[in-house]
């Protein structure tokens, strides 16, 4: 079967098992777009290639497969590189395929060429300038191996003109993908790290689990709860292991870092051992590293080697894939009952109730982003798929909208990147045709990757979108307020009418400014078919305004800053 380069391209996609791809044609990859009917695959054309990375990774998130984004050489490869670094930071199994000049032509700063193989380099798992068309079919199947096996991340494709244009004789790769270097570690450390962990189990009095996304990348979750459940261990969560532990569950702790909930935090600092699964101990976890968990020892068990005593000197280390190594623990630890441990941390949730939780049922008091959250959690009853931007309604989504399932939250945790709601919102979507998926977003961060509603509408895409609408960089506004005299330097936005945005693209749209509003306008909007936007506009600043718990950088865990004015006791 002879086969041109572009022709290859769609032929091993499909062989991958892919059935959408993001992206926007232009003049170095249009070869590869000609055949693209020939093939059966879906391609959802994105406004801007941003749109396509984080789309990529919404629809890796939300479906457990490979994502895969596709762009043109120069500034459409570029475009990329915000989405692709997001997707690295946060494990996310992306596979992008960039269009490059004609290969006698790299180097010589020729029309829209950009050394995208360089760019890229530290923010992908591997990439590929592929210069041979004969060595494209094993590329492509290296590619997506490496993408998904071990820890995930993103792979990039450099494909230049002439290669897509060249013509060879397809043969599909059949051998298993073997390279250098790359190891996946498929059973339990064959040391006796296991062995050492269980004792150090056995005999500790106060222990704490942390679990962390990698819980629900090696598809965990039944092996923690079990693992919990035998121990009698409390179980904090990190931002992106939320819902790899169900919120509803007793042992459930809430999620710990600089804005987790105080009583995770106080047992972290308090604990006599840490179980740290899938997680990496980063600074928003942890706080100030040499007071971190002091009365600690530390148990890690993760897939990547190089997470393993790198920020956190650990008593065990145990290198191995996370589902099987709780499988291996769980017939030598003891079953415990930890009753005393578990009386201290029920009275810190509810000093914490009664401080940092803003009573979601007090309709006399101004809306704000917590109240609309919890909101929309009892409307749907939290079975929806939250994608959400990043900064203040990001935090108050992890902490009032309750996850009890896997890959239900889907955020960008290690890079913070603002845009990611909307898109990645759009690519959950896709994956999950018949789920209902919330974008909450902020009026800042949409802004910035605003221009995919029309890719929303042109999908037909149901996707409800809770905008926080509070006139500000709320975040960054938040820590002016309180550590630099409210000097509120360049944080202020001046916003279109959200609504009448909405509406321009095709786009149900509603304000709400109170508690019977919203709850009038998030009815309305589920029950619309299409895609909706709701503008909430909530508390500007203040206590209603700003994220508690917080802790302040170089602080300890246990230096949180708690909610000024204590309310009534809320329900999270």
């Amino acid at each position: 079967m002879i086969l041109t380069g572009a022709q290859i391209v769609w032929e091993m996609l499909h062989r991958e098992g892919v059935e959408v791809v993001f992206g926007i044609p232009g003049g170095a990859i249009m070869h590869t777009y000609h055949p693209l009917s020939e093939y059966g695959i879906r391609h959802v054309l994105v406004r801007h290639e941003q749109g396509a990375a984080h789309a990529a990774d919404g629809y890796a998130r939300a479906s457990g497969k490979v994502g895969v984004a596709i762009a043109t050489s120069g500034p459409g490869a570029t475009n990329l590189v915000t989405g692709i670094a997001t997707a690295m930071m946060d494990s996310s199994p992306i596979v992008c395929i960039t269009g490059q000049v004609a290969s006698s032509l790299i180097g010589t700063d020729a029309f829209q060429e950009t050394d995208i193989t360089g760019i890229t380099l530290p923010i992908t798992k591997h990439n590929y300038l592929v210069t041979d068309v004969d060595d494209l079919a094993s590329v492509i199947h290296e590619a997506f191996y490496l993408a998904c096996h071990g820890r995930p991340g993103p792979v990039l494709i450099d494909l230049p003109k002439d290669v897509q244009q060249a013509e060879t004789e397809f043969v599909p790769p059949t051998e298993e993908v073997r390279l250098p270097g790359h190891a996946y570690i498929g059973v339990s450390d064959p040391t006796d790290a296991i062995a050492r962990a269980a004792e150090l189990i056995d005999s500790c009095e106060r222990p704490v689990i942390l679990a962390g996304h990698g819980v629900s990348m090696a598809e965990a979750e039944t092996a923690l709860r079990q693992f919990a459940e035998r121990i009698d261990s409390p179980v904090a969560v990190t931002l992106l292991g939320k819902g790899g532990f169900p919120a509803s569950h007793p042992l459930y702790l809430g999620m710990m870092g600089m804005h987790g909930d105080a009583q995770a935090n106080r047992a972290i600092q308090e604990a006599d051992l840490l179980i740290a699964l899938g997680m990496r101990f980063d600074d928003r976890v942890t706080g100030d590293l040499s007071r971190y968990a002091p009365h600690a020892r530390k148990i890690h068990v993760d897939l990547d080697a190089a997470e393993l005593n790198k920020l956190i000197s650990v008593d065990v280390a145990v290198h191995a894939d996370l589902q099987r190594a709780l499988l291996d623990l769980l017939p030598l630890v003891d079953k415990r009952d930890r009753k005393e441990w578990h009386e201290v941390v029920s009275e810190w949730w509810e000093e914490s109730r009664a401080v940092d939780v803003i009573n979601q049922h007090d309709e006399d008091a101004k809306l704000t982003m917590p109240h609309v959250i919890d909101a929309i959690r009892r409307s749907t009853h939290g079975e929806a798929i939250v994608v959400t931007d990043v900064g203040q309604h990001q935090m108050w989504a992890a902490q009032y909208y309750r996850f009890d399932r896997p890959n239900a939250f889907i955020t960008s945790g290690g890079l913070g990147t603002m845009g990611f709601g909307l898109p990645a919102a759009l690519g959950a979507q896709i994956a999950r045709p018949d789920a209902e998926v919330w974008a909450m977003v902020g009026d800042g961060g949409l802004q910035m990757t605003v221009q995919e509603l029309a890719t929303v509408v042109q999908e037909q895409l149901p996707i409800k979108i809770a905008l926080c609408d509070n006139g500000y960089l709320g975040m960054v506004r938040q820590w002016q307020e309180m550590f630099y005299d409210k000097n509120y330097e360049s944080t202020r936005l001046v916003n279109p009418d959200f609504v009448k945005l909405a509406e321009a693209y095709g786009i149900r749209a509603w304000r709400a400014g109170d508690h019977d509003q919203a709850a009038s306008a998030i009815d309305q909007a589920r029950a619309h078919r299409g895609p909706a936007l709701i503008d909430f506009q909530v508390v500007k600043e203040g206590e209603g305004g700003n994220v508690y718990p917080m802790v302040p950088a170089g602080a300890a865990l246990h230096e949180m800053i708690r909610r000024p004015y204590p309310t009534k006791v809320g329900e999270r």
